[in-house]
């Protein structure tokens, strides 16, 4: 049940990024893209385990200003980002490592692990994917 959670995550990715997406394809046919898949956040740390609760999946549009650095935080659960617009560089507490996340990409967040998004030069609008649990936060 819990491989199935993220593999609808995936689904529900390359829904969106076949919406606007300007490529001739041929007419009643489907064109799938996988964006993401991952055993690990973008900094390498492994997922462990999705939480013991009922299944609550949660789906944010995120928009934030331009060089906006966002506050310190932490997900207890499994999450990915898909940026619409816009340049984001995550940035990891305990040692400043860093990586910069553009339009059109996906990044497998961390979990259990303080970070922030720090926007550039431009607004940044985002889509996220939470595979979480009843009573369990997004964010903390």
């Amino acid at each position: 049940m819990k491989q199935c959670l993220f593999q609808i995550l995936l689904a529900i990715l390359a829904t969106l990024s076949m919406q606007g997406c300007t490529s001739h394809r041929e007419p009643g046919r489907i064109e799938r893209n996988l964006l993401l898949e991952s055993r690990t956040s973008w900094d390498g740390t492994a997922y462990t385990n999705y939480p013991d609760a009922a299944p609550r999946l949660s789906v944010l549009k995120l928009s934030i200003p331009a060089n906006t650095p966002l506050q310190w935080h932490t997900h207890p659960i499994p999450n990915a980002a898909y940026i619409l617009s816009g340049e984001l560089t995550i940035e990891r507490r305990e040692d400043g490592r860093s990586k910069r996340f553009k339009q059109g990409e996906a990044v497998a967040e961390m979990v259990n692990r303080s970070h922030r998004g720090i926007t550039g030069n431009e607004p940044v609008e985002l889509v996220v994917f939470y595979a979480g649990g009843e009573n369990i936060p997004l964010s903390e």
